[in-house]
């Protein structure tokens, strides 16, 4: 199997999850943080809408600053309704399944680098880069489910059944 069709298999399987996560996401609580020095829950929320858009990100730059000297650090676009939010995800999903289609498993193998006001913070491959995305983007979504239980929303299936969803993934 190419590495290319895993990564758009994964990307499906991790789009429909995280689509339903983000469907869960309740308006008008944009501010909520379940402590002081957690991330408020609109941008987590858009985080995780915009992560997919990442793997674009590895596949099309070859390098990327998120803090450019004089420029600004990396901010997901802010959005205020729940549609827009789950509208978000979907498109930072197309550009993952484009990006993806439009590569080939030895350009996946070229090095990728990640950059903090100019200084090298990690370089990898970008298979490696592509890969470390979707564990990224577990982890945020996790984090969302623990702040939808927090705001009484319900809890969707994700890799097995919650509390409020008995059905698999």
């Amino acid at each position: 199997m190419k590495l290319t069709d895993l990564f758009l298999a994964q990307l499906e399987r991790e789009a429909k999850v995280t689509r339903r996560a983000l469907e869960r996401v309740p308006d008008g609580r944009k501010d909520f943080k379940p402590h002081e020095k957690s991330m408020p829950f609109g941008y987590l929320a858009t985080l995780v809408a915009s992560m997919p858009s990442w793997i674009a990100l590895a596949i099309t730059l070859d390098e990327l600053d998120i803090n450019p000297p004089g420029g600004s650090k990396y901010r997901p676009k802010d959005v205020s309704t729940n549609a827009e939010l789950v509208q978000m995800g979907e498109e930072a999903v197309e550009k993952a399944r484009a990006a993806l289609k439009g590569t080939n498993d030895d350009y996946l193998m070229t090095r990728w680098k990640l950059l903090a006001a100019g200084k090298v913070m990690a370089e990898d491959p970008r298979h490696v880069v592509i890969a470390d995305t979707f564990t990224h983007l577990a982890h945020h979504r996790g984090q969302m489910t623990v702040y939808l239980r927090l705001n009484g929303a319900q809890v969707p299936s994700v890799y097995g059944p919650s509390a409020d969803d008995k059905g698999f993934a």
